[in-house]
């Protein structure tokens, strides 16, 4: 292959480990990089932690410079220079330098394309209006950083609930903003069902940053001396309206395809470049990585929008490996992703609840408590988690997770136990390390796999938490089985209390023409209640989660 002239449209995660692989395969090849930005490589996913003082240094970002790619593989880095035209007939490109406006045509044997997502900006009137930011590169934040250091009692609207979006309204809190999130749907976090997407909203209104979600915005607006802002009133369409020194949109992205397009690549139905098992796109001379692509999601086989750096370096690496000899296969890709926000950590991994009924798969969901480690050694804390697997056969389908310690160790075993194919009975055999300040002898993973093997036995019938505001108490009753003193500090409302060790001495308390829902703070002791209650004759179903996690739905 010492022939191979390998051009890479593109850096950061994708374009970078492209060219860094390429090199190890191959000493003898032409590698050149173009990048239109001033950053070759840098770490996109730490800049709202530049923003909030926790990396301190800007040269902390940048993962490769120019001169260290060129020194390291040897590598022909121009950066500032942007790519404008594809001739796919000639293997051709036109480049256009920034600074001088020259521009200038290569030639490629292979051609990589990296080019990446844009953030979106709807046209919502106003909204290219001066300090609205985003944060997509290190000039981004540089200049939202210029224009706010001299900002006293600064108030931020931040525009979008999504990881960019959560992360920049707890770093803008770090520095001492006030701070209010925006969010069109009724839940921030789309990747996490509404019942775990709750603990977020508690979080984010606990650490003072105001809320409102359901409520897109409609305009922004300029500020006047009767609605004083260094930047827009911020127009809700329930009426309110936040006036915003700075604006941070964090709404999303979408690839970025012109330069496919304009060159006449497939494109997918979704917007992204469409691509084949092995990156290579409708012409055989070009792949193309990162989040610019379409690709397969892992559960529902469907084509996905999944912009994440993880995917993106492995995709960089399996493109360089096809076009220099080495067969290699991306299949899928799983979404797993975590976020930490202020105190809490929430992680996902594969389909969510929304995602497998638009695929029309079959589900059951379990909800669990557990302690992040064992709770006879201080500071263990609960985890929420969710796990979501076939109804026949057990298999593993998705999980979310959201705690204050020990949610990044079990989202992992729990995204490599999706990736593997294996089902909620591997869960429960998995052997995972346990000493009591990281697990317990029974980790939150394997309680999960028992808990659903109860379901698929037949053990228990399970009730979901937004089932409880339609029950008919002509029908149900509700049953919680906590203790007194767990009674006195909340519980469902309508609900019967007959503590569980008091429960075989009470059964005649029970009416047998209606169906029992039963309820503790989690949904243990629940479940020994309706083995109780089922063995003894009753129409009995355990609510999954029970008070903690029906409680976290309810309006703060």
């Amino acid at each position: 292959m010492s022939s191979t002239r390998l051009i890479i449209v593109g850096g950061v995660a994708g374009g970078a480990s492209a060219a860094a692989r390429a090199r190890r395969l191959c000493e003898d090849c032409e590698i050149i990089m173009f990048e239109r930005g001033p950053h070759v490589s840098f770490a996109n996913c730490g800049l709202p932690y530049f923003v909030g003082g926790e990396i301190a240094e800007q040269d902390s970002l940048l993962v490769q410079t120019p001169a260290s790619l060129k020194a390291r593989f040897n590598l022909d880095v121009r950066i500032k220079t942007e790519v404008i035209r594809l001739d796919r007939a000639a293997r051709r490109i036109r480049v256009r330098e920034w600074e001088t406006s020259l521009e200038y045509e290569e030639s490629y044997d292979a051609l990589i394309l990296s080019t990446g997502a844009s953030p979106l900006k709807p046209p919502i009137p106003g909204i290219e209006r001066p300090n609205h930011f985003v944060v997509r590169d290190i000039p981004d934040v540089g200049k939202l950083m210029a224009w706010s250091n001299d900002c006293r009692r600064c108030r931020a609207v931040v525009v979008g609930g999504g990881y960019v979006g959560l992360e920049m309204a707890e770093q803008l809190r770090h520095r001492g903003f006030g701070v209010t999130v925006v969010e069109a749907l009724p839940q921030v976090m789309t990747p996490l069902d509404p019942e775990m997407a709750a603990w977020l909203h508690g979080e984010l209104r606990a650490n003072g940053v105001a809320l409102h979600l359901n409520d897109p915005v409609v305009s922004f607006e300029p500020p006047s001396a009767q609605e004083p802002a260094r930047a827009s009133i911020v127009v809700l369409k329930g009426g309110q309206r936040l006036p915003a020194d700075s604006v941070v949109l964090g709404l999303g992205v979408k690839p970025e395809v012109g330069l496919a397009e304009g060159a006449g690549l497939e494109i997918g139905k979704l917007g992204g470049i469409r691509v084949n098992e092995h990156l290579r796109t409708s012409d055989p001379y070009i792949w193309a990585v990162g989040d610019a692509i379409e690709v397969r999601d892992g559960v529902t086989g469907q084509w996905a929008l999944i912009p994440l750096a993880g995917p993106a370096n492995r995709q960089g690496r399996i493109a360089a490996d096809n076009i220099l000899g080495r067969p290699s296969r991306y299949e899928q890709t799983w979404g797993t992703a975590i976020l930490r926000l202020f105190n809490l950590t929430a992680a996902c991994t594969g389909a969510n609840e929304k995602s497998l009924r638009r695929a029309a798969i079959p589900f059951q969901a379990i909800h669990l408590h557990p302690g992040s480690h064992a709770g006879y050694y201080p500071g263990a804390e609960p985890i929420a988690l969710k796990v979501l697997f076939a109804p026949d056969t057990g298999k593993l389908l998705g999980a979310q997770a959201i705690g204050h310690e020990g949610v990044d160790k079990r989202i992992d075993v729990l995204a490599t136990a999706l990736k593997a194919g294996m089902t909620v009975h591997d869960l429960a055999e998995l052997e995972l390390a346990y000493a009591p300040p990281y697990g317990s002898a029974k980790d939150p993973v394997n309680l999960a796999g028992m808990a659903a093997q109860n379901v698929l036995a037949g053990d228990v019938a399970l009730a979901q938490w937004n089932e409880v505001a339609s029950l008919d108490p002509n029908s149900t009753l509700l049953l919680d089985v906590r203790r007194l003193d767990e009674r006195a500090r909340g519980f469902i409302p309508g609900s019967t209390h007959i503590p569980l060790d008091e429960l075989r001495q009470r059964l005649s308390e029970l009416p047998r023409d209606r169906e029992i829902i039963a309820y503790c703070q989690s949904g243990q002791r629940s479940y020994i209640a309706a083995r109780v209650l089922s063995q003894h004759g009753f129409r009995v179903r355990n609510l999954t989660g029970s008070y903690r996690t029906w409680r976290a739905t309810q309006p703060q």
